[in-house]
């Protein structure tokens, strides 16, 4: 089974993303987890050139990079682990790209559904989880001792999150239009709640599901 978590940076993914992991293996489940961009060797190099803040990259460059980072892990890390009954768990993954090179850069849908196939190698998650927190308060939660202004300086952020908020307003209304769309796979949840509440929500959810 193959989970993703999806959200804004500072909307809690990866304390839930532990969490889960935690909650599997104490149920006997094999898991692995990873995030995207990395997991391999050149993919975590790719990372590096993405979030290193002084790269000045263009949009399309930009998702070329991220796909490429993507299509490493899944070959490599993502298929093999699926194949052995593996339940594998991903900070991000194809839905980021559509919803940051998108809805935020503006980059054609039919251009990323393409090139997100080729990619994933038509891979899809079987359930993501979508942590909504509006980018007002990501930053917030980020930087709970200086203010939104303060965040924006030079050194205090890595390139994407230097994109500012209306980027991110973008990103998370793009969000919040695949969930209407994929409501089967899309599990909207408001990161607003506590982290054992939305762990609880994550549960129940994969409960149903025969998972935990």
């Amino acid at each position: 089974m193959l989970i993703t978590f999806e959200g804004i940076d500072g909307a809690g993914k990866s304390t839930q993303v532990k969490k889960l992991r935690k909650a599997l293996t104490d149920a006997g489940r094999d898991v692995l987890t990873l995030r995207e961009p990395g997991g391999t060797d050149v993919a975590e190099k790719i990372r590096d050139i993405l979030l290193e803040s002084k790269n000045d990259i263009t949009p399309v460059g930009e998702l070329l990079l991220f796909s490429a980072s993507r299509a490493e892990l899944v070959q490599r890390v993502v298929v093999p682990a699926l194949k052995k009954n593996t339940v594998v768990i991903v900070d991000r993954f194809y839905d980021s790209t559509t919803a940051y090179q998108g809805y935020g850069r503006g980059l054609d849908g039919g251009m990323l559904r393409a090139i997100n196939d080729i990619a994933t190698f038509g891979l899809k998650p079987d359930f993501t989880f979508f942590l909504d927190l509006s980018p007002e308060d990501a930053l917030i939660r980020k930087f709970s001792e200086k203010s939104i202004p303060l965040a924006f300086e030079d050194g205090e952020l890595d390139r994407m999150e230097q994109s500012g908020l209306d980027f991110y307003r973008r990103v998370r209304n793009g969000y919040l239009e695949l969930a209407r769309l994929e409501k089967e796979r899309f599990i909207l949840l408001d990161a607003s709640e506590s982290a054992e509440r939305l762990h609880d929500r994550i549960r129940k959810t994969l409960g149903e599901a025969g998972l935990a």
